[in-house]
């Protein structure tokens, strides 16, 4: 942002030192918008025997039917390997699948191919999970993203707001609170640290980089925006309302399957096929992260068509009634979050807090301990095959 700039601002790398790359799936059909295909998926699966479970799971290097691997932190999914495996699939979990689009994932180890445990032993209803973009210094859209979900987005790495369960041990620079503490004349909470680094974070040369200041009501302005950017990435609590009394709605009904989306800006109605939505704001329909419109791969990923004969082709017969509800939610958040770049761009820069001050201080360089996961393991975790192992 060219509001609160500074040459020499920390990066976030050193900000919110630990850091682990997102999942990676392997094969797309253990993750879907809808809960209940996935659970259909699975029993086609196991329906299956021999080289045609083999084949409908989608083997990689990483997985096949016969590896066995340990259980996922606090997940019901087995260790057995999958070629014998029977029952009931582990109960669906919600994940951030892309940017703003909230899906379903079956939580199971063995259709995984990188899950990435550490982050599935911090993740509790205390956690936030900051999310890098990817994107390039002038691209719109946000460089960070906030959820409380897993996170499944890539490139970018994820960083957890605490190393501990239960809000415990904030993945903050050691040293780093207490300089803020001397330097603002009061102590912020972990939380606010980051409301603080969504409102002002940019893409530089080396990384993100966070801006800081020692001004106290540069402080709390930036916070105001920041707080209400986490409170809508988040999505969590009343739902938000389009200010003016006006809201998204169903305005002619939507087909049972719709195939295409475009956007009348004059009307400012979204078009699914026959099926129109309005109003909806211009902000929200342009609203981009990694240089792709929200909307529109949010859309996609519920209507493009799967490769006949895979697991990823079962998926509803008809368009549920859930998808427009999250749709017009959507809508207002991504309108809703436009609104607010006005009010980052408006962050004069005053009194910043350096790298070079950080480095002085002792805050900079993050000791290598920072940078690795906690050791949160007080009870044994299942290993493969049934085997019980203490990390």
């Amino acid at each position: 942002m060219p509001g609160v700039t500074h040459d020499d601002a920390p990066l976030l790398a050193d900000l919110m030192p630990w850091s682990v790359a997102p999942p990676r799936l392997g094969r797309g059909w253990p993750a879907a918008p809808d809960a209940a295909c996935l659970k259909t998926r699975w029993d086609t699966l196991l329906k299956a025997d021999g080289p045609g479970r083999e084949s409908l799971f989608e083997p990689t290097r990483s997985r096949t039917a016969h590896t066995a691997v340990g259980q996922l932190p606090g997940q019901s999914g087995g260790t057995g390997k999958l070629i014998r495996a029977k029952g009931p699939c582990a109960e669906p979990v919600r994940v951030l699948r892309g940017a703003f689009d909230e899906q379903w994932l079956i939580p199971d180890h063995r259709l995984i191919d990188a899950a990435r445990p550490e982050l599935w032993r911090v993740a509790d209803a205390a956690q936030i999970f900051a999310v890098e973009t990817g994107a390039a210094p002038g691209a719109a859209g946000p460089p960070l993203l906030a959820t409380s979900l897993l996170p499944l987005l890539r490139p970018g790495r994820v960083r957890p707001l605490y190393r501990r369960p239960g809000g415990a041990e904030p993945n903050l620079a050691p040293g780093l609170s207490a300089h803020l503490a001397a330097r603002l004349g009061h102590s912020p909470a972990p939380v606010d640290v980051l409301a603080w680094i969504l409102a002002t974070v940019r893409p530089g040369p080396d990384g993100l980089a966070v801006p800081l200041t020692s001004d106290p009501e540069l402080w709390s302005a930036a916070l105001e925006v920041g707080r209400r950017t986490l409170w809508l990435m988040r999505r969590d609590g009343e739902r938000p309302k389009l200010p003016g009394g006006r809201r998204p709605y169903v305005r002619a009904p939507l087909p049972p399957r719709p195939l295409t989306l475009r956007y009348d800006r004059d009307e400012e109605t979204l078009h699914l096929d026959d099926g129109r939505i309005s109003p909806v704001p211009p902000g929200a329909w342009d609203f981009e992260v990694g240089q792709a419109r929200v909307l529109e791969q949010w859309f996609t990923a519920r209507t493009e068509e799967a490769e006949p004969g895979t697991l990823a082709a079962i998926r509803p017969a008809v368009w549920p009634q859930t998808w427009t509800s999250e749709l017009l939610e959507l809508i207002t958040v991504l309108a809703l979050l436009a609104e607010l770049g006005p009010r980052r761009e408006a962050l004069e820069p005053a009194s910043p807090i350096t790298a070079a001050e950080l480095r002085a201080a002792g805050v900079l360089p993050v000791p290598g301990a920072a940078r690795r996961p906690a050791s949160v393991l007080d009870h044994h975790e299942e290993g493969p095959e049934g085997q019980f192992a203490l990390l």
